[in-house]
């Protein structure tokens, strides 16, 4: 494994344009559990509740859902070692971007300052009518957040079932994409479209693919230059200190 920490450190070190693709799997050892699969919320939850033309025709029992889920519950959620170790290589000039599947904001929390959320963020709310942007603080003054301008249904700031991908995050993400000669995939099975493709897009322009996780992907046997199994912490803790101790 450390021969493949050095590799995967040297191609970061002498990459021109290196990003970080990230998923729910980086997240999870901030205690918020992956949407699908083992321990995945929607094991518990039917997801129906975040169906767009379902949010909007019973919103109090969505919003109850919602609230649960991505305010009281994930709310408590911090950035770990990860995500920190994420930050300071970016600060430090060895990543240029990130882009994130993710909708925790734990990134910008962590200190990244150039991050594409491809899915939105759930730090703010938004009126489904006038487009009005709220602080998330307004989901524990009111059961049902309405906007103060037009009276109409607010929403979290990221992609409902039914819903298009945010722009200019989409695009840009896949610009990112196919820049990069450097994409580094941490914690995501490849399962989302569309975002899942942004990697191979990538592979296709001559990126090498650094992928990091407990489990073999999607991308590992297809895309993957160099697979570093195991936790996100872990390994993204010893490529950081590979990268700036040499």
């Amino acid at each position: 494994m450390q021969e493949k920490i050095k590799k995967a450190a040297e191609l970061i070190k002498n990459s021109r344009f290196c990003i970080v693709f990230s998923g729910a799997g980086i997240s999870v050892e901030s205690g918020i559990p992956p949407f699908r699969g083992e321990n995945g919320l929607w094991n518990t939850y039917d997801p129906s509740f975040l169906d767009i033309s379902q949010f909007m025709s019973y919103p109090i029992e969505s919003w109850k859902l919602v609230k649960e889920i991505f305010y009281d519950f994930f709310g408590e959620a911090k950035p770990n070692k990860a995500h920190q170790a994420i930050a300071e290589l970016e600060k430090a000039g060895f990543i240029q971007k990130v882009i994130t599947q993710n909708i925790d904001n734990l990134h910008t929390e962590a200190g990244s300052k150039d991050v594409l959320e491809f899915h939105g963020s759930s730090k703010e709310l938004v009126c489904t009518n006038c487009a009005a942007r709220y602080s998330k603080t307004i989901v524990n003054e009111q059961e049902v957040p309405l906007c103060n301008q037009c009276h109409a249904l607010l929403k979290p700031d990221f992609v409902f079932f039914g819903e298009a991908i945010p722009e200019p995050a989409g695009s840009d993400s896949f610009a990112a994409g196919m820049k990069s000669d450097v994409v580094v995939v941490i914690g995501t099975t490849g399962e989302v479209m569309p975002a899942c493709n942004i990697p191979y897009y990538a592979k296709q322009n001559g990126a090498k693919v650094i992928e990091i996780n407990p489990e073999k992907s999607n991308y590992t046997t297809q895309i993957t230059d160099i697979f570093l199994q195991g936790k996100a912490t872990e390994m993204m803790e010893r490529l950081y200190h590979e990268i700036i101790q040499t």
